[in-house]
């Protein structure tokens, strides 16, 4: 596969009720696609949170918008645009964070998840400053991290997306 320089290409998902919010890296190529969070049907991200909150694992994107919402959490990535082949976090490079400013605007976001290292690591670097929360780097709920089965994600993850 041939490198290419891409934009985020959907908005983040909030409501004025978020309070948790939960950073990816950069979309797959499958989310791409989807235009929308985790679309990949092996990652394990819609699973874990139909685990936590005890609810049917949403299938659509308005069941999963609404799961999310719900639940008072917000959903966005900590890289805006960058150069990746693919959807391999170890090839992204020439990062350009995502404006957070309009969630910490509209939403009282008392907590930040990071969904994977990739994604930790950036928000380390380019958004902590604007939003001094120090975030929670969290296992990637990626096919790619088959060293966690859901179970074990869930019971990581689970304290951290309850208030």
């Amino acid at each position: 596969m041939t490198p290419v320089h891409l934009t985020h290409p959907f908005e983040p998902l909030f409501s004025p009720d978020s309070r948790i919010l939960i950073l990816g890296s950069f979309p797959s190529v499958r989310s791409r696609e989807q235009q929308f969070f985790y679309g990949h049907p092996r990652n394990r991200f819609w699973k874990l949170l139909a685990s936590v909150f005890h609810v049917p694992c949403p299938m659509t994107i308005p069941e999963k918008r609404d799961l999310v919402l719900s639940s008072s959490l917000a959903l966005w990535d900590s890289i805006g645009e960058c150069t990746v082949t693919g959807s391999s976090d170890t090839s992204i490079r020439d990062v350009k964070p995502v404006d957070i400013r309009r969630i910490l605007d509209e939403a009282e976001i008392c907590r930040v998840l990071c969904n994977g290292a990739l994604s930790g690591k950036m928000y380390e670097k380019y958004l902590l400053e604007k939003t001094g929360i120090p975030a929670v780097v969290l296992p990637s709920t990626s096919p790619a991290n088959a060293a966690f089965s859901l179970e074990r994600l869930t019971e990581i993850w689970g304290p951290f997306l309850r208030l």
